[in-house]
């Protein structure tokens, strides 16, 4: 049976955490949303605090062991400050952690190292394709082996920082197994299109991504010419897109709840008409309801349960349901202002949409 107690470091890294979303995300997130840009400062502050070290073992460069439960708390305490800061600031995660999870050691000996030990880098991965019937286990970009290469092709869409980026993870089908690839950005079979506009997170950069031919050393198949397991790395996507929606809802939550006990209409609080009290209850409900089943998943994932993939789908598909629900509820609590532009809760909706389409943007 597992504890809802966190430990003593998971506890000091939540409350730095926290002190960061607070102090240093929520003020800069409306002007870095309308002004499509995140400040450089603001990303290397939350790099700084060490959430993506504290899950690299030593040996890699890190100072503690990879744990999906420290994760999912660490991606819902910052992404209660900001979406798009939290994705930036984890985007290197996108292509160490796959590497932690399911590369060979040689890869992780090469590779993490100088990213967790070093500044915040631009280093990212290629996962989403942007067609209707899009499946992480049945992707249409494709690898195939020739001698001691490999060659790529197909499209690639929402991926973060790829035009800055040194090197990308790139998934696609091989023998229809989902395999990882790490390839570096100046390859001639690369082509990045124009930054992409998105409803929201309008601060984060993501592009198209073409790859037609590209041409790597068969070396640098994740896990090494055998392959890997794709499923404990998608089951970490599904755990971190959970985890951000907690995040965002939490906020939106918060605050309806502030502001329906400050508001009076018609000589009474928005907090005392039972029609919103029941709203607010709701909410609420639905949070904690989607944060135990997350936690169960990561739990899972930590002591090796089988059902652990099966657990984290239901934590994502669970909780982008909720983040639309509340979100669409904190802006139905303001009234006339969740409209505006200046009460956050209009923008935290156009985020939640995301949720269910954009799964692939963070992992744990």
């Amino acid at each position: 049976m597992y504890s809802f107690e966190p430990t003593d470091e998971q506890k000091m890294l939540i409350e730095t955490i926290a002190r960061y979303a607070q102090s240093n995300l929520r003020p800069a997130s409306h002007d870095a949303d309308e002004e499509c840009q995140i400040q450089p400062n603001l990303i290397k502050k939350g790099w700084e605090l060490g959430v993506l070290q504290a899950s690299t073992p030593e040996a890699y460069g890190g100072f503690g062991e990879h744990s999906s439960i420290t994760g999912v708390l660490a991606t819902e305490e910052m992404a209660w400050g900001d979406l798009a800061g939290t994705l930036a600031v984890m985007a290197p995660g996108l292509f160490v952690i796959p590497i932690l999870l399911s590369g060979s050691e040689e890869q992780k000996n090469k590779y993490l190292p100088p990213i967790v030990e070093g500044e915040w880098s631009p280093y990212t991965a290629a996962i989403i394709e942007q067609h209707y019937d899009y499946d992480p286990n049945s992707l249409r970009t494709t690898a195939q082996i020739d001698g001691d290469s490999i060659i790529l092709s197909g499209e690639k869409s929402y991926v973060p920082f790829a035009k800055e980026s040194k090197m990308m993870l790139v998934f696609a089908s091989l023998n229809g197994q989902t395999e990882g690839f790490i390839v570096p950005n100046n390859n001639p079979g690369i082509q990045i299109g124009e930054r992409q506009k998105l409803l929201g997170m309008n601060a984060l950069p993501v592009y198209p991504v073409t790859f037609t031919q590209a041409r790597i050393p068969a070396a640098e198949q994740l896990g090494g010419q055998k392959g890997h397991d794709f499923r404990p790395i998608l089951t970490s996507y599904w755990l971190a897109t959970a985890a951000l929606a907690l995040g965002v809802s939490k906020a939106a939550l918060d605050y309806a709840i502030d502001y329906a006990k400050d508001r009076d209409v018609f000589g009474m609080k928005v907090a005392q008409k039972q029609s919103i009290a029941f709203m607010l209850a709701e909410m609420a409900t639905e949070i904690e309801s989607i944060r135990v089943l997350t936690w169960e998943a990561a739990w899972m994932m930590d002591t090796g349960k089988e059902d652990a993939y099966k657990e984290a789908y239901l934590a994502y598909t669970g909780a982008s349901d909720m983040a639309m629900m509340v979100t669409d509820r904190a802006v139905q609590i303001l009234g006339g202002h969740g409209y505006i532009r200046e009460h956050p809760v209009e923008k935290w909706m156009r985020e939640a949409r995301s949720f269910s389409i954009l799964s692939g943007l963070a992992i744990i």
